[in-house]
Parts: C-alpha cells; structure tokens; sequence
C-alpha cells in the first residue's frame, strides 16, 4: 500500500483545511492520521476503521472529522476552527486488522504535508 497525503498550506487561526490522502492497492485498512509540531514528537490525530469507527485526539475532537471515499480510495481529514497548535506536518497512515492509536502499529505511511495556522 502507498500513501499519499496532500492539501497542507497556511491558514488564518479559526479557518478550516481538509487534508486528503490516496491510497494504492487495497482499502480495508483502518486509516489514521498523525501530526508532528515543530520540535515535538509525532502524535495521533484520529482515526477511521473500515467498518467506519472514528476515535480523535481530545484536544481536536468537533472541530477534526475523518471520512473516506471507497470509491476513489481516499481519506480524507477535515479541519475546522483551526488554532496555531495546530500548526504541523501531518501524515497519514494505514493499518491491517483492527484499530489502534499507537503510531509503531501503522503498517504504511504516507509522505507529511505542512499545515500553518497563523494567529
């Protein structure tokens, strides 16, 4: 499987971005999405099962929705009310088998894409 995650840029604090991330060869993987700030360790943001079970990070849940186009083999991360603490390169990642947050049970990553959320 290969991933790859597009949609980054710079956004004014309270404004909204959607991620999108494509993915090749098979869609039933649980997809999830991670951010890494500047000097911080890489986090979980959420998640999407196959079956459709979503789980988010507190600091982002009703502002940050996960939904997927099985059609098009994509998953996409919708961000609104942005904060400058979101500000970071995000990822996304695939899972085989069942739903987990911790980052080292991802199976496939994607390439980061910058979000900047100025104040």
């Amino acid at each position: 499987v290969q991933l790859q995650a597009s949609g980054g840029g710079v956004v004014q604090a309270g404004g909204s971005l959607r991620l999108s991330c494509v993915a090749s060869g098979r869609n039933n993987y649980t997809m999830g999405w991670f951010r890494q700030a500047p000097g911080k360790e890489r986090e979980f943001v959420g998640y999407l099962s196959w079956s459709g079970v979503t789980f988010y990070l507190d600091s982002v849940k009703g502002r940050f929705t996960i939904s997927r186009d099985t059609a098009k083999n994509m998953v996409f991360l919708q961000m609104n009310s942005l904060k400058p603490e979101d500000t970071a390169v995000y990822y996304c990642a695939a899972k085989r088998y069942s739903i987990t947050t911790r980052e080292s049970e991802y199976d496939y990553w994607g390439q980061g894409t910058l979000v900047t959320v100025s104040s």
